[in-house]
């Protein structure tokens, strides 16, 4: 009998629902480069509403609209945008604000919550000497996705704005530097705070959101804004290659996505809530959690022994031994066994991502295989 996987290592493996795939089977569809996709425009129109923007623009991956954002909103040849410098945008797209839209990208440390120093931001940007190049943008992602699915605090958001807006000097030309978020799961991160999207989004002048992560769409983000700013992503989304045509087929499981799996993200949340506390209850020397700062759907899992690293803990994880199906404790089914699929990065962390296809039954499965791994791992390291 085959193993039974339990695939944790991201959101990005959830699969469409049956409504989705129904809602795709029966799209209405069009040619959208031309703007003429019905079930395109819908969404668009949706997304911009959420958002309170004016404007959306579905493009094929989050990557793709980031790198928009940040090459309108750095049109002019020696500028810069800020970032994080364990954000999405500067270590996992390649560079291509660089490669591709010539844009340099200056970096700020995070912190632990995904925030960064609002008084070195300040002095971080460079607008005046004509030595340096001109800072042009501002991004934060939300929530924060290497700090642990950290939900930014609006009270920092606003504080940021304020600097950014009251600040003549940050004002040269008399037009504050733009915002972007990077707001991959940013509905995961509406719904830890309890508030609108639209709340969080407020004073960005643009927005990326992904619907193939924790909302389950095959493919696909929305990135919305002004008119203006989305006319020029448009214009630039088909020079990047991400003109598509009769794309209302995965349109139509975005609909649905924003229909009926936004309200169920708090079950992801709690979900991994219940792994957080089953790890943190073992009070394990060498593998354990901050629970106090599990906030959304992704769970950082801390291996402390300098002589078992995350890779280790991962490879384990996704065994199943003679021991496991001997004392049956993580088998589900009479001779089958636990996989357990955990990202790593040969980090002192691994990391887990809860999603709509994990089930309660899933939880609790998982619960005793982490339970099974980390005692093995507590038994090895005594030696």
């Amino acid at each position: 009998m085959t193993d039974y996987i339990i695939d944790l290592r991201s959101d990005t493996v959830s699969k469409p629902t049956a409504e989705m795939r129904q809602a795709m089977f029966e799209a209405v569809v069009g040619d959208d480069v031309y703007g003429e996709d019905p079930t395109v425009n819908a969404l668009e129109q949706k997304a911009a509403k959420l958002f309170e923007k004016e404007a959306g623009l579905f493009v094929p991956s989050g990557t793709m609209g980031n790198l928009l954002a940040c090459m309108v909103h750095c049109h002019r040849r020696g500028t810069e945008a800020i970032v994080g410098d364990l954000s999405h945008v500067y270590l996992y797209e390649q560079g291509g604000a660089a490669h591709i839209g010539g844009i340099q990208l200056a970096t700020l440390p995070n912190k632990e919550d995904g925030t960064f120093c609002l008084e070195a931001l300040r002095r971080k940007v460079r607008l005046v000497d004509d030595h340096e190049p001109i800072t042009a943008l501002v991004i934060v992602e939300n929530t924060h996705n290497i700090c642990g699915g950290k939900v930014i605090p609006l009270e920092w958001i606003d504080k940021l704005v304020a600097l950014l807006n009251n600040n003549k000097e940050l004002q040269p030309d008399g037009k504050r530097i733009a915002l972007h978020m990077d707001g991959a799961r940013i509905f995961n991160a509406a719904t830890a705070l309890q508030v609108p999207v639209a709340r969080i989004a407020r004073d960005f002048d643009s927005v990326n959101f992904c619907l193939s992560k924790g909302l389950s769409a095959p493919v696909g983000s929305i990135l919305v804004g002004s008119k203006t700013f989305i006319r020029q992503a448009r214009r630039l989304r088909k020079a990047l290659g991400g003109g598509m045509r009769q794309a209302g087929i995965l349109a139509a499981a975005g609909i649905v996505a924003l229909d009926t799996i936004v309200p169920l993200l708090q079950n992801d949340h709690q979900k991994t809530q219940r792994i957080a506390e089953a790890i943190f209850s073992m009070e394990s020397p060498n593998v354990t959690v901050d629970l106090t700062n599990v906030h959304s759907n992704i769970l950082l899992i801390r291996l402390t022994n300098p002589k078992y690293g995350a890779n280790e803990f991962s490879q384990r994880c996704a065994k199943v031994t003679a021991e496991e199906l001997a004392v049956r404790v993580c088998t589900p089914v009479k001779g089958e066994g636990i996989s357990l699929k955990v990202s790593s990065r040969d980090w002192h962390v691994a990391r887990i991502v809860l999603y709509q296809q994990i089930t309660d039954a899933d939880v609790v499965l998982a619960i005793k295989k982490f339970k099974f791994v980390i005692c093995e791992i507590d038994d090895a390291l005594k030696e």
